[in-house]
């Protein structure tokens, strides 16, 4: 058995690297859940793995960098894809200029709009999930992803990109973000006026709730 070196352990799955017909791979292995039924913990854990490498394909169809997907284990819930050896977004932000930050948020932007435009939502828009890689950005874990057109998950895309950008890189978050739209109207076109109304809705929302509690 090849060896293999945990580089994450989540909720959902973990993430070992390792080797994998000589190449150098990440392992996603979707863990057992021991509060679910059985039965219904194969079927959700089968069916997520199974969206997700189609997830990571359908990216690279169009036109976004993602991890090369090299074998599927149903029997394990597991994903061989390739390694994207980089720095992950949120590593690389503190050491860049303000230019280099907007140049970054745009071409991000664009690729989120092209996932969009695709019909396709990655579901955890964060910058741990972006890894900047020989010149391109990587988009890395579509295991929340989903197929669909709908306002409101292309809405909470947007969202969580906005909030994890006030969260994590307050410095920058303003210029970034509008940076981000910028490329992301650019690819969506007329289409990102709704998607945006819908954001704003669902940050209106949130704070809500937050007053509420």
């Amino acid at each position: 058995m090849e060896k293999r070196v945990m580089i994450k352990k989540g909720a959902e799955a973990e993430l070992y690297r390792g080797e994998w017909l000589g190449r150098d791979v990440v392992f996603k292995r979707r863990v057992r859940k021991g509060y679910r039924n059985p039965d219904l913990d194969e079927l959700i854990r089968s069916s997520r793995t199974s969206l997700e490498s189609k997830l990571l394909g359908e990216a690279k169809r169009l036109g976004v960098p993602a991890p090369i997907v090299y074998f599927v284990d149903r029997s394990s819930h597991e994903i061989v894809m390739s390694r994207v050896p980089g720095t992950p977004v949120k590593n690389a932000l503190s050491g860049m200029s303000s230019e280099s930050i907007g140049v970054l948020f745009e071409r991000i932007g664009e690729q989120v709009g092209r996932l969009h435009a695709g019909g396709t939502v990655h579901g955890d828009l964060t910058t741990s999930n972006m890894i900047i890689c020989g010149g391109d950005v990587f988009f890395i874990d579509f295991g929340l992803g989903e197929y669909t057109r709908e306002l409101e998950a292309r809405g909470v895309d947007i969202h969580l990109m906005r909030r994890t950008l006030e969260s994590s890189h307050n410095c920058c978050a303003k210029a970034a973000y509008a940076a981000f739209i910028k490329g992301y109207r650019r690819t969506m076109g007329s289409a990102a006026d709704d998607v945006l109304a819908r954001a704003a809705e669902v940050r209106l929302r949130g704070r809500y709730v937050d007053v509420e509690r």
